[in-house]
């Protein structure tokens, strides 16, 4: 499926920005889930590119006010058309980190005991998957999704982006981005290498997930052998999703992160739309 994305972040603020550094999450590679046929970034200043530990690719710049200014908005546009192939299982390059470099705890996705005897409802053994032979067994994983999304119903703005997934887990509500950090929580709880993934996710009738988030979850730690789970659908990802960054959680590879001087009150309106073509 070919879709055309266009993603808009429009700041305005209350006084005059002085200065601010941002970072950009904003550009899918290709790989093989899909195939980036083009896309463009546009920000208020110069784009320096760079990738990141996990090998996305990422762009900053930096705004530095003059006396003589009144900048009170910052516009940040991305947008391009991406070929998605629905494939959910790969391996990953030699050159990112080791599988067991995601089962470190992050301050979002943390393991934890709780999390841990949730987990092996549906997973027999911990054992026998992450700290054993180093395997996980891939109906259980998807069962497991399944009871996630059964217990953390998605609820539109019951969390924010600080919420971790021990919280999201014992209020019984979240977004996607919550559903995803409790499935890579419990995951790592269990020894099984998970991570974050960012990305779109396009359905005519459900606008609002066109921001979207999943887990990866790793298979076989020797190989390098990785599936991508929908847990917000409780279904592997498909042609319906478009790969946009991935990292130990929501904080390693957000759409934009910054920091300011100056503005005063900030306020932030994000535009995605998502078309086949």
């Amino acid at each position: 499926m070919k879709l055309h994305l266009k993603h808009t972040t429009d700041y305005r603020y209350s006084e005059p920005l002085l200065y601010a550094l941002q970072t950009l999450w904003l550009t899918p590679l290709s790989g093989p889930a899909q195939t980036v046929d083009f896309w463009s970034l546009g920000a208020p200043e110069k784009l320096f590119p760079q990738h990141d530990a996990y090998g996305n690719r990422i762009h900053s710049y930096t705004f530095v006010g003059k006396v003589s200014d009144d900048v009170c908005w910052s516009l940040v546009n991305a947008a391009g058309q991406v070929d998605t192939l629905g494939v959910a299982e790969f391996v990953d390059a030699p050159s990112l980190p080791h599988p067991s470099f995601f089962l470190r705890p992050t301050p979002l996705a943390a393991p934890h005991a709780v999390l841990a005897e949730f987990g092996l409802r549906f997973v027999a053994s911990a054992a026998s998957n992450g700290n054993g032979n180093g395997k996980a067994d891939l109906a259980s994983l998807l069962a497991l999704s399944q009871g996630i999304a059964d217990l953390v119903r998605y609820q539109k703005n019951s969390t924010n982006v600080s919420t971790t997934a021990l919280e999201a887990f014992q209020a019984g509500a979240g977004v996607c981005q919550d559903q995803a950090h409790v499935m890579v929580a419990v995951c790592r709880s269990l020894g099984i290498p998970a991570r974050y993934v960012s990305g779109y996710f396009y359905a005519a009738n459900e606008p609002d997930l066109a921001s979207h988030a999943w887990a990866d979850v790793c298979l076989d730690v020797a190989e390098r052998r990785w599936v991508s789970i929908d847990i917000t659908h409780s279904c592997l990802i498909d042609q319906r999703h478009v790969r946009l960054a991935m990292g130990t959680d929501y904080n390693a590879c957000p759409p934009i992160k910054g920091v300011r001087q100056g503005g005063g009150e900030e306020s932030m309106t994000v535009s995605i739309t998502i078309e086949p073509v």
